[in-house]
């Protein structure tokens, strides 16, 4: 870990459907060869001027092409982690050691159909599903299954089927 370093702000989205269930989205080839082919919530980088909240809604927006949804929850306190040592240098554009993020459950909107991966460029993910919150740690890069843990534990309640 480069100490030197700072965390770079994220604001991250654990979005809900109406059956329980939780976007992740695969990280498209070239995305970054440490992340690639690697299933993700959508989350990014808080702008200068911007609130977590309205990050949080802007990065659905990029990322997974709607913003159709509303936040439920928020876990009550920034959570990091720190990149690998291989990676310091490299990934997040070389200048942050890891990312310090807090997190929102969302309750999605919309349709499956208002999902549109190539509403940015270069898009993000290439492919995307419905999952069980229970497995998100497994699905995710090892330096993030501790935060996905977390959350797993944190936003349980919102992992019902409604009405």
């Amino acid at each position: 870990m480069n100490a030197a370093l700072p965390y770079r702000p994220n604001a991250g989205a654990v979005l809900f459907n109406r059956r329980g269930e939780v976007f992740i989205g695969r990280r498209r080839a070239g995305a970054g060869v440490h992340l690639a082919q690697a299933w993700q919530m959508p989350q990014g980088g808080i702008d200068a001027g911007e609130t977590p909240q309205q990050a949080v809604l802007r990065e659905l927006a990029e990322e997974i092409g709607t913003a159709r949804a509303e936040i439920i929850d928020e876990y009550p306190e920034w959570l990091t982690y720190d990149l690998p040592p291989e990676l310091i240098g490299q990934a997040l554009g070389g200048r942050y050691r890891g990312q310090k993020q807090r997190w929102f459950a969302l309750r999605f909107l919309g349709e499956d159909r208002d999902i549109r991966l190539d509403a940015h460029t270069p898009p993000e993910f290439d492919a995307w599903r419905w999952a069980a919150l229970a497995e998100l740690p497994a699905l995710a890069v090892p330096f993030k299954r501790a935060i996905y843990s977390r959350l797993a534990t944190a936003f349980a309640r919102h992992a019902q089927p409604l009405g």
